[in-house]
């Protein structure tokens, strides 16, 4: 009778356990909303709650904002996961947040995060591609710089866990879990690579909330005087999706750098900036997209180079490229159809003639380093092998500095260039669209 009871007790007990353990809120992350007052808190749990509830406040967590949660379920042996979108809106500046999210059946840790000034704000930003949860070899050091305080943003440029997929979606569960400890303090933004591919991009689609309304696939957001624009290269590797993914982006991308290049926008957001995974250019060696001369991202779709983003982005005067997918780092001179436009000899980067390129994939995954051509291109300023990743400051409406860390020479930054506009006006040369 005594063993009888112990064992009902007991398979209670593991029970309720297991029932809380269902409802706790894991994989925290936020991005940014319609505009840095608006902070989006994204989360998942294992069972479905009545409620979706992030409580923060400046002092105390004193407010209560609701969101709501949609199923989501996993391509292969049909894994099940709940995620949960609050948004935070009308959040004071240059202030200090404390929250924690969950429902009355579980609740988080307590976490942090800052909202920038109204004006005069020089944000710092950490950019890299093609992290996984084994070899994350850029992860420590960015933990440790988050927590510091040192950013404002991460732009995460595509490739994530490898894969999200990957053993019924439970890697990509612990790549979010694993970078908690940087996404749930700031924003964590985010474009696709080739490795979201699998289930029509469904992991990235569910488990990011980027702005605009368009799966996190293509939106642009402003940081200080950047205005920030992430798209989807795949879009032109993936074409069992149809072209209507390519045109729709295309579309896209022209009316936002319409919008962004008239007068009043170009006076506040001098500069724009794009982020995407495969490049334009690269000198590495694996005969893979950038590799090739006529770049898909480059040039367009085959036979009639119909959208490609070359042109559209050089005739929309766009600063800095900035690309992953080549587990390295190489920094371009300005280029335009592969000719180089130098500011001047000895002043590349000053008021440089065309958009400048770098491309940042070298942050660490279980596919190690890419190697590099032997012959270096003249177009090509700068390159690393190194695990590493970047780091980016715009100071002001001229002066925008970048540096890469080399995580192989313990931190130590390698490349450190800036990027000075005594002007914003168009590039030289004009191209038909």
């Amino acid at each position: 009778m005594y063993l009888t009871v112990t064992a009902l007790l007991l398979a209670f007990i593991s029970q309720t356990i297991v029932c809380h353990v269902s409802f706790q809120p894991e994989q925290i992350h936020l991005s940014y909303g319609e505009n840095n007052y608006e902070i989006v808190v994204t989360w998942s749990t294992q069972d479905a709650t009545k409620q979706s509830i992030v409580e923060y406040g400046i002092k105390g967590m004193i407010l209560k904002a609701y969101g709501n949660a949609t199923e989501f379920i996993d391509g292969s042996n049909k894994h099940k996961q709940y995620i949960h979108r609050v948004s935070l809106t009308n959040l004071t500046p240059d202030s200090k947040y404390v929250y924690h999210c969950g429902s009355n059946l579980g609740w988080s840790s307590q976490f942090w995060f800052k909202t920038p000034p109204l004006s005069d704000w020089s944000p710092n930003i950490a950019i890299f591609g093609d992290m996984g949860n084994e070899n994350a070899q850029s992860l420590p050091y960015l933990q440790e710089e988050t927590q510091r305080g040192l950013y404002d943003a991460i732009l995460h440029v595509g490739d994530f866990a490898y894969d999200m997929s990957s053993e019924n979606g439970v890697v990509g569960d612990e790549f979010m879990k694993q970078i908690e400890s940087v996404a749930a303090y700031l924003p964590y933004m985010v474009c696709p690579g080739n490795h979201e591919e699998r289930y029509n991009f469904s992991h990235y689609k569910s488990r990011f909330s980027m702005p605009g309304g368009t799966e996190s696939l293509m939106y642009s957001f402003d940081m200080g005087p950047i205005h920030f624009i992430g798209l989807s290269t795949e879009v032109y590797y993936f074409l069992n999706y149809g072209i209507k993914s390519v045109v729709k982006q295309y579309e896209w991308l022209k009316n936002d750098l319409e919008i962004a290049n008239k007068p009043e926008q170009r006076a506040k957001r001098p500069w724009i900036v794009t982020f995407g995974h495969r490049p334009m250019y690269c000198s590495d060696t694996d005969g893979d997209d950038c590799t090739k001369h006529e770049t898909l991202v480059r040039v367009g779709l085959p036979l009639f180079n119909f959208f490609g983003l070359e042109d559209l982005f050089y005739n929309n005067t766009v600063d800095l490229c900035v690309w992953a997918h080549e587990h390295t780092y190489e920094r371009l001179f300005p280029i335009y159809n592969y000719q180089v436009y130098n500011g001047s000899y000895n002043e590349p980067y000053r008021n440089p003639k065309a958009p400048v390129h770098i491309v940042t994939g070298s942050a660490g995954c279980k596919e190690n380093h890419d190697d590099f051509n032997k012959t270096v291109p003249a177009w090509s300023a700068f390159r690393s092998k190194d695990y590493g990743y970047t780091k980016l400051k715009a100071y002001n409406s001229t002066h925008l500095h970048l540096e890469q860390v080399s995580v192989d020479k313990l931190g130590q930054i390698i490349d450190d260039f800036w990027i000075i506009k005594d002007y914003h006006k168009s590039y030289p040369l004009h191209i038909e669209l």
